[in-house]
């Protein structure tokens, strides 16, 4: 478990010594106040990952303590510790900006739990920033990636760490998620660098020329073959092959891919002679490979070659809160491809983009922000520019009459699709959200939920 540095804001001595001593046992860096005004001061003078903060103090309470840390340190993480369990003192301290809260008497466990779940995602941050300092340094570039959730987050820390690896990565993901992306992102992380990636649509090449085109032919190895030909494997030799659609490769040539990763050999079409090629296999698909295992139509030998590290995308509705990052790149990168003076983007349209669900995922996002500024009149995307077609016909919801109403709607719906997508089990739905299950059973009762729907 990751060490972290915490600090303990708490008047009563007791309590905060049993703490103290707990957390050090944990292997923790721990320091303590016993009350707001020396707990503020402990923060000027050094840096803390996180702070334990009692609801209720003499003098500054841990409420208005919370909002002095968080200005000192937009990064610290705060947890609110309350004697009275109120649905109040819990809202007024998620507002503040505390990650959870806990209840007197304290559960060390969950504390236990709380605090690792906390030190795992420092440490991703951490490694994500490191991340971006190398790509920076090496001038590798993840600006089509554009994200903020923890999903993503956590895609692109798992991607950095296989990269240095020769192990075969399996992507999969819904069409439009991104699964080239990521193909080209381990590439460029990897020793093969500055050798060639070449990619492979396998759905749109026939049946008839994937082999000559995976393994190259001989002259005269068919009609038109008139000269000899180097297939895709040798172009990338040192280098990464990148193999798109991967499900649509045919058994017959299955076998032959299986040959190559196993042996690293090959022939080419109407050839004799056993080549060799160093390269590292990149395959993604939509289909469920394992299904199609099942049915007889893929391999299972190659399937577990081809699947020793798998990432799985998700689609861009099961991470809405990405989607205002991808409308601003999207309505800059293309207000300036067509030369228009389009400042930003009305709320209503914005709410209409945030609640769609995107069967076509971030390539479907990328193609209506791209008509929407090519059509639009104005400096300010409306609904009217957008394609939906309730929008077009005026027939879209009345806007909220707050920015605190449209997110409350969309944290409302979204939990709802979590719950009826993990079969109602609250451990797996918070999972998805990315929130605890502490967390998730205070936004039901917050909006009246009970297994997704209001009571």
């Amino acid at each position: 478990m990751t060490a972290l540095h915490i600090l303990i804001v708490e008047d009563e001595a007791s309590q905060r010594e049993m703490l103290r001593t707990f957390l050090l046992k944990e292997g923790h860096l721990v320091e303590t106040a016993p009350d707001g005004e020396q707990g503020l001061e402990l923060l000027r003078r050094q840096a803390f990952d996180l702070v334990l903060i009692d609801f209720k103090m003499p003098g500054m309470n841990g409420l208005e303590f919370l909002k002095e840390a968080k200005r000192l340190d937009p990064e610290i993480d705060a947890v609110m510790i309350t004697a009275f369990g109120t649905i109040d003192a819990a809202v007024a301290a998620m507002k503040a900006g505390a990650r959870d809260y806990l209840t007197k008497p304290i559960d060390l466990d969950e504390l236990l739990l709380l605090i690792r779940r906390i030190g795992e995602h420092r440490t991703l941050v951490r490694e994500n920033e490191l991340l971006r300092q190398e790509l920076q340094a090496r001038e590798v570039t993840t600006a089509a990636i554009i994200y903020q959730s923890p999903r993503m987050a956590e895609l692109i820390n798992l991607a950095a760490r296989i990269a240095p690896s020769q192990a075969t990565v399996l992507i999969q993901g819904e069409t439009g998620t991104g699964k080239e992306l990521f193909a080209r992102l381990i590439h460029q992380l990897s020793p093969r660098a500055d050798r060639p990636l070449i990619a492979v649509n396998c759905a749109a090449i026939p049946e008839t020329l994937l082999e000559s085109e995976l393994f190259g032919h001989e002259r005269g190895a068919f009609t038109g073959a008139v000269r000899r030909r180097l297939g895709r494997v040798e172009q990338a030799h040192g280098g990464t092959l990148f193999l798109d659609e991967i499900s649509e490769i045919p058994l017959s040539i299955q076998v032959k891919l299986l040959r190559f990763l196993q042996e690293r050999e090959f022939e080419r079409v109407g050839g004799e002679r056993t080549l060799k090629a160093d390269v590292r296999i990149i395959s993604a698909t939509h289909q469920d490979l394992e299904a199609m295992v099942r049915q007889g139509t893929f391999r299972e030998d190659l399937f577990y070659r081809l699947n020793v590290v798998t990432l799985r995308l998700p689609p861009l509705r099961e991470r809405r809160e990405d989607i205002p990052l991808l409308v601003e790149h999207f309505l800059q990168r293309f207000a300036r491809e067509n030369r228009k003076a389009i400042e930003g983007i009305s709320r209503e349209a914005r709410d209409l983009l945030v609640k769609y669900d995107y069967p076509g995922n971030v390539r479907e996002l990328e193609n209506i922000m791209e008509r929407a500024v090519v059509i639009s009149r104005g400096p300010v995307l409306s609904r009217e520019d957008l394609p939906f077609q309730e929008a077009r016909a005026g027939a879209a919801p009345s806007p909220p009459a707050s920015l605190q109403k449209a997110v409350e709607d969309l944290e409302r719906q979204m939990i709802r699709e979590a719950l009826e997508k993990t079969g109602f089990n609250q451990t797996q739905a918070a999972r998805l959200l990315g929130v605890s299950e502490r967390m998730l059973r205070y936004k039901l009762k917050k909006y009246g939920l009970k297994n997704g729907l209001p009571h």
